[in-house]
């Protein structure tokens, strides 16, 4: 099923366990879409994975679908009332994450103490962190990934040719505004739906200046 539409995931990637019926569910979708997944994961246990552009509620759909499709386990961070109202097993079976707001690092500090007890943990964030224009990135998964120790996996999402593009890996160097310029030139190439750039206004406005 899905041949030529997924790639597939080597002996180091978190997997899912069970939840037959919701992979085939993911399948299914990703049979019905025009999407596709190109390119190549890592064979490393831990890594913060970063997809851009976010510009329609389609983008999680697919993904997520293609995700549970090739059995891939996708942690995710989401707000504390996701897991509420009896949503707490879903959520968590769907592999996401109460943000806990006692921690007194906050959101960064409870995922690096979470790759540090994990044996595998791979960890997907949106930077833009709305399908809006947006004038920087949030770096919340450069400082996750900076302080635990771990690569960043580029995830391009492009509307022109229905993929979601999978790589390279990005080792943060702990300078934070080069390592930005860098991942920027990077996602330049992907646009999202209605043109949508994968790159912050403010970082745009500064490629245009050179």
């Amino acid at each position: 099923m899905n041949e030529g539409k997924l790639i597939t995931i080597g002996a180091a990637a978190p997997r899912i366990q069970g939840q037959g019926l919701i992979r085939a569910l993911g399948h299914s979708v990703l049979a019905l879409s025009p999407w596709r997944v190109v390119g190549e994961f890592p064979e490393v246990p831990k890594l913060v994975a970063i997809a851009a552009p976010h510009s329609s509620n389609w983008d999680g759909i697919i993904g997520i679908s293609a995700a549970y499709a090739m059995g891939v386990r996708a942690t995710w961070m989401g707000k504390d009332s996701l897991f509420k109202h009896g949503l707490a097993g879903l959520m968590r079976g769907l592999g996401g994450i109460p943000t806990d707001r006692s921690n007194p690092r906050g959101a960064v500090g409870q995922m690096v103490e979470l790759f540090r007890t994990r044996e595998r943990l791979w960890l997907f964030l949106a930077p833009e962190g709305t399908r809006k224009p947006v004038p920087k990135w949030r770096t919340g998964f450069w400082h996750i990934a900076q302080e635990a120790g771990v690569p960043i996996l580029l995830v391009g999402i492009d509307y022109a040719s229905k993929r979601f593009v999978v790589g390279p890996l990005f080792h943060p160097t702990g300078d934070k505004e080069a390592d930005l310029r860098a991942l920027y030139e990077h996602y330049r190439q992907y646009t999202g739906k209605g043109g949508k750039s994968a790159i912050p206004l403010e970082a745009q406005q500064a490629m245009a200046q050179r």
